[in-house]
């Protein structure tokens, strides 16, 4: 049986400044919702739609980038769907939505957001879902040692 996969990347733009917020047992969770614009072509004209996601960072991350997140800042986000259900308090009916658990922010653009300037810096911040440390990077190896390949070609 093949095992179900759910993975999403989106870049787009905040919509909002980033709220962070707690939860009883003093978990960082930090909520925002970022613009994705998509370009589809109606007759001559190319028209620009956007659509709207919600997106949930926890942990240290959140904690980390809340500064950075601010309303008009480029971000790349991947994480996996998880859809909220509730039940709506003034009809009683039910009531869903689909939110992105993030588990990689990566902070694209100028640091004012803008698209100006001569560069661009990125940061990507890497959400682990436990909290155990990391291990450490590996050591970078070198190129494969050379071998003159001249010597068994036949001709």
């Amino acid at each position: 049986m093949a095992t179900d996969i759910n993975k999403v990347v989106l870049v787009g733009r905040l919509t909002r400044d980033a709220e962070q917020s707690y939860t009883q047992s003093g978990f960082a969770l930090l909520k925002f919702s970022i613009a994705v614009n998509r370009n589809r072509k109606q007759g001559d004209q190319w028209i620009e739609e956007a659509s709207f996601f919600d997106v949930t960072v926890w942990g240290r991350q959140g904690e980390a980038i809340v500064n950075y997140m601010t309303k008009g800042k480029q971000v790349a986000v991947e994480g996996q769907l998880r859809q909220d259900r509730w039940e709506d308090k003034n009809d009683g009916s039910k009531r869903s939505k689909v939110v992105i658990d993030a588990s990689n922010i990566q902070l694209l653009g100028s640091r004012d957001g803008g698209s100006q300037g001569g560069g661009s810096s990125s940061s990507n911040w890497n959400n682990s879902a436990s909290s155990a440390p990391q291990s450490a990077p590996r050591p970078q190896q070198g190129p494969p040692p050379t071998t003159n390949f001249e010597d068994d070609i036949p001709f």
